[in-house]
């Protein structure tokens, strides 16, 4: 079975003998590139999504294996193959034909498994975002993460730390969060070493890993609560890019930070005008507790410094105001530096997984700091207002670093029918503008 391109000038003719079944696909103008008013390369998502649907439609007709011509850009033909297949259906008992792909007619092959594994890793992040929250618990989500780069022993380190090391480290707004839950919390650090004996400073990723978020006391409200499964979106996006960065074998440092909990009503749990201090001894009024993920990173991004990286970026489903700002279009980067834009920007146009700059203003800072009774307040002066910002300017304040970004993937966290190879779902979003821009030797 076979996926073809057919130029323009060329006419249908039978399929060769040894492909029964074969799917046609439109690749649109062929003068098609990189799109200054999209901010994408129009030439590869067109690819991207032509294989996807010649792949799906191919499975719908239960085709167990699928040759994919390259389509002019391997890496892109790979990436619709893999990633339009996935369907996440691990605990039902019908499930869809298993279909595996190959490159069929081009020597492209490096570049076909490059696009594979890229695929591979945003489908990891799927995977653990989509699952339900009593099977990907904290403990369960570190374990997953360690058994995917066990494989990559010799080049990674990983750490899963206890609550007793966050109290030492007096983590109290991360500690703060937790307490609702009976569920253990456990900080996971990754040390990837591409440049091993080197003294090139490390790139350093830090993931919201709240595994379900129910809003604390705070409550949220019922409908659509079960998507709260993927709050950890942040530390999912993080680690699977980490895990493509092994596979890949990718020259550069790379140190992920992924605080995980779940947030939780109880007899314990955070009240709404609790104040707690955070690591870097900054006292926090956290009048509530569903903004609770800015709480987490917090003192993650403190600790993240002690490793003196070249740049810090930060990746979160941090707010409903960031979906209403920009819906599914893009992930919302908020950034102290021009220098780190430019890297993020760039990569998001070679994948197609977008990425728009949103303002640092310290009209957002005033905000968060005029609190009644500590230093912050995790909530903004005018709740309704710029509220992906303030979240924003509240992280800020536990960075020094001169280059950092605050990736906010909210609004990116699931897919309807935006992006036409992605199936209805979690998303696993940006994990593949993580690796492209961890690739680029030129932002060390």
């Amino acid at each position: 079975t076979n996926i073809q391109q057919l130029p323009s000038h060329c006419h249908c003719s039978l399929p060769p003998q040894d492909f029964p079944c074969v799917a046609v696909v439109g690749l649109g103008k062929n003068t098609a590139g990189v799109c200054g008013a999209e901010n994408w390369d129009s030439s590869k998502e067109n690819v991207r999504h032509a294989v996807s649907a010649g792949c799906r439609l191919l499975q719908d007709l239960e085709v167990s294996h699928v040759e994919v011509d390259s389509c002019g850009d391997a890496q892109s033909a790979a990436e619709g193959a893999v990633l339009g297949l996935f369907h996440y259906d691990q605990l039902k008992s019908k499930k869809k034909p298993k279909v595996t792909t190959q490159l069929h007619g081009s020597n492209d092959t490096v570049k076909w498994e490059k696009g594979v594994t890229y695929a591979e890793g945003q489908n990891l992040a799927r995977l653990l975002m989509e699952a339900p929250a009593n099977h990907i618990t904290p403990t369960a989500f570190a374990n997953t993460i360690e058994e995917k780069l066990a494989p990559h022993g010799d080049r990674v380190s990983v750490v899963k730390r206890s609550k007793a090391w966050m109290e030492e480290q007096q983590m109290g707004a991360f500690l703060s969060v937790t307490r609702g839950s009976d569920e253990p919390p456990v900080f996971l650090e990754l040390h990837y070493n591409g440049l091993p004996g080197g003294n090139q400073p490390p790139l350093l990723l830090v993931g919201k890993g709240v595994t379900f978020d129910s809003g604390g006391i705070s409550l949220k409200p019922s409908a659509s609560m079960d998507a709260m499964r993927a709050d950890m979106g942040g530390a999912a996006t993080v680690c699977a890019s980490i895990v493509t960065a092994a596979a890949l074998k990718l020259p550069v440092n790379i140190i992920g930070l992924t605080p995980l909990c779940e947030n939780m009503p109880s007899g314990k749990a955070t009240k709404p005008g609790d104040v707690v201090t955070a690591k870097n001894g900054k006292t926090i009024q956290v009048d509530n507790t569903d903004a609770e993920g800015r709480l987490i990173l917090a003192d993650a991004l403190c600790y993240g410094h002690v490793f003196n990286p070249r740049a810090i970026v930060n990746v979160a489903t941090l707010t409903g105001a960031m979906d209403v700002a920009l819906g599914s279009a893009a992930t919302g980067v908020f950034t102290n530096s021009d220098w780190l834009w430019e890297k993020l920007q760039k990569a998001s146009v070679v994948t197609g997984d977008r990425v728009w700059r949103m303002p640092l203003f310290e009209h957002y800072t005033r905000q968060v700091t005029d609190s009644q009774l500590a230093d912050l307040n995790n909530i903004g002066k005018y709740s309704r207002s710029g509220g992906a910002c303030t979240a924003a300017a509240f992280l800020k304040e536990f960075v020094t670093s001169t280059h950092w970004a605050h990736l906010d993937i909210a609004g990116v966290m699931s897919n309807k029918d935006e992006v036409p190879y992605l199936r209805k779902g979690m998303s696993g979003r940006p994990t593949r503008t993580l690796v492209e821009f961890a690739k680029k030797k030129t932002i060390f």
